[in-house]
């Protein structure tokens, strides 16, 4: 096998598909949240869910790339998640790219847990951190390797595996 980098919009696409199935993980993952956890008005409720999201999210993308590299919507665009010299991620690594690719909508929560931002909606301030925190994959377009921020941070790369 050969390796070479995807396309930006390849990798767009992808991100695209997995946005789709990890909705239907944390759709499955919330009905069973709002089973056990039925008093919805709770203080605690807000956070504690978030808290879980983050957690299902992060658990669901680091075994997919520290077992064979790859998430269902990569294995359906022939790409893999390995580190920057080729080999397989460790958790460490997984973990840290995840935390990294992340962080603008995280910074935004937090915000919003300390400081409530009640003259905007919370899908405005989703949107803002997207299209703020989103240059991590705008990145992508001026690296010289044309790998995401995160990937660099983390010591990642995503390679086309062509046969």
């Amino acid at each position: 096998m050969t390796y070479s980098t995807p396309s930006f919009w390849r990798r767009i696409v992808c991100l695209i598909y997995d946005f789709l199935l990890i909705l239907a993980v944390l759709f499955i993952a919330s009905f069973i949240f709002h089973f056990i956890f039925a008093d919805t008005q709770a203080a605690y409720f807000k956070p504690l869910f978030q808290c879980y999201l983050f957690a299902i999210m992060g658990y669901y993308f680091t075994w997919f790339w520290t077992h064979g590299g790859q998430t269902l919507a990569m294995q359906t665009w022939k790409m893999r998640l390995v580190t920057a010299d080729g080999h397989g991620l460790t958790k460490k690594q997984a973990i840290a790219r995840y935390l990294f690719s992340l962080a603008g909508i995280f910074i935004f929560v937090v915000i919003d847990w300390v400081f409530p931002i009640n003259f905007i909606s919370y899908y405005q301030l989703v949107l803002i951190s997207i299209l703020i925190f989103g240059s991590g994959f705008i990145w992508a377009l001026f690296d010289r390797d044309r790998q995401y921020l995160h990937d660099r941070l983390a010591g990642t790369r995503i390679i086309r595996l062509e046969e």
